[in-house]
């Protein structure tokens, strides 16, 4: 789920005033575009963002979310185009799955939860878990009522030890599952939504912006560290770019290296590159790529000595997938898709080799 994808309607609704309906995929079965966890935000005036379906059920959930945000009772909209015409429900998506989805409305009478919450846990990199009930018999736990990671949900009339079950459940449940309990007697469906990944960028020079960009629209953090100013100036990179000017030696002291999931050495300049690698090995970040052709990773790597023992399995150089393409904006391309590739536990390969 690409929580940054919704923000900014959230933002505009919140600013206004104006009830919000979350979609949240619960269920699905045979071959869907979304998978549960998936998210769409929809608006009073039939905007929305994000995408569950590619287009095809998106019209039709705006409907149902008009009832929802006017009544305020949450509600499961169920498609299922598994059948031989795929024309029962006029959509005609040709998808051969089924899926239920779950509208919630949002609204300041709620705090703006659990949207708040996922916004926060966006700002901070945090994971952030969600849970939802999708159906009581319990009168005091009606569908549609919101745990946001620790914080008890509020204006319900159950039993403070109910309330405490559906915490801990939630708390210690396998992400985008459903899960039904004895005591109370409902079914939750807990959300499990991954922080974004952290890109550090080891020089700001001019083919070091598409890549950022790129990061960027994926909803990445993106940290740039140059030790010339010159590159580092806001203009040139995506709003919320971490810019940081040091010394190649100094990278450990002024960047959390713990926190980053993928390194790009990319400064064109030998010794710098050198130096970036050598605190490289010492980490444990899973990416480590390496911009330049093969025989001057192998000049780096004679020059790491013993270091390179520590970076070879996680060094990707020459840098990138072969997509084909020698503009800065290919080799980005190729970059972001390795770095995604990886840290996705993913070889790269075309779906035309994997289906089936």
């Amino acid at each position: 789920m690409s929580i940054h994808r919704l923000l900014p309607l959230f933002e505009r609704a919140r600013a206004a005033n104006e009830p919000l309906v979350l979609a949240t995929v619960i269920r699905t079965g045979g071959s869907t575009y979304a998978k549960p966890g998936a998210q769409m935000l929809i608006a009073a005036d039939g905007e929305y963002a994000g995408l569950l379906s590619g287009g095809c059920l998106e019209g039709d959930l705006r409907e149902h979310a008009r009832e929802v945000s006017a009544s305020g009772a949450a509600r499961i909209v169920s498609y299922d185009m598994r059948s031989t015409n795929d024309m029962l429900f006029g959509l005609g998506a040709g998808c051969e799955g089924a899926m239920d989805v779950l509208l919630t409305r949002v609204t300041a009478q709620e705090h703006w939860q659990p949207l708040e919450h996922m916004a926060a846990a966006f700002r901070s990199g945090e994971e952030c878990r969600l849970a939802f009930v999708t159906s009581s018999e319990d009168g005091g736990i009606p569908p549609g009522t919101c745990l946001a990671g620790h914080a008890l949900p509020a204006g319900t009339a159950a039993s403070a030890a109910s309330l405490l079950a559906l915490r801990d459940a939630a708390v210690n449940a396998p992400g985008n599952t459903l899960l039904r309990l004895p005591e109370p007697a409902v079914e939750l469906f807990v959300a499990a939504i991954a922080p974004p990944p952290r890109l550090l960028l080891l020089g700001g020079g001019p083919d070091s912006r598409p890549v950022a960009t790129l990061a960027s629209f994926l909803g990445w953090r993106i940290t740039v560290v140059d030790h010339r100013a010159s590159y580092l100036a806001s203009a040139r990179f995506p709003a919320g770019t971490e810019l940081i000017e040091s010394r190649p030696s100094d990278v450990a002291s002024v960047v959390r290296l713990e926190n980053c999931q993928a390194a790009v050495v990319m400064s064109h300049h030998l010794d710098s590159d050198l130096q970036y690698l050598r605190i490289l090995a010492h980490t444990t970040i899973p990416y480590v790529g390496l911009l330049g052709p093969a025989a001057r990773r192998e000049k780096l790597l004679g020059d790491l000595g013993t270091d390179a023992a520590r970076l070879r399995p996680r060094l990707r150089a020459p840098v990138g997938l072969d997509i084909g393409g020698r503009s800065p904006e290919a080799i980005a391309l190729a970059i972001v898709g390795e770095v995604q590739a990886v840290l996705s536990g993913r070889g790269g390969r075309p779906f035309t080799e994997t289906a089936g």
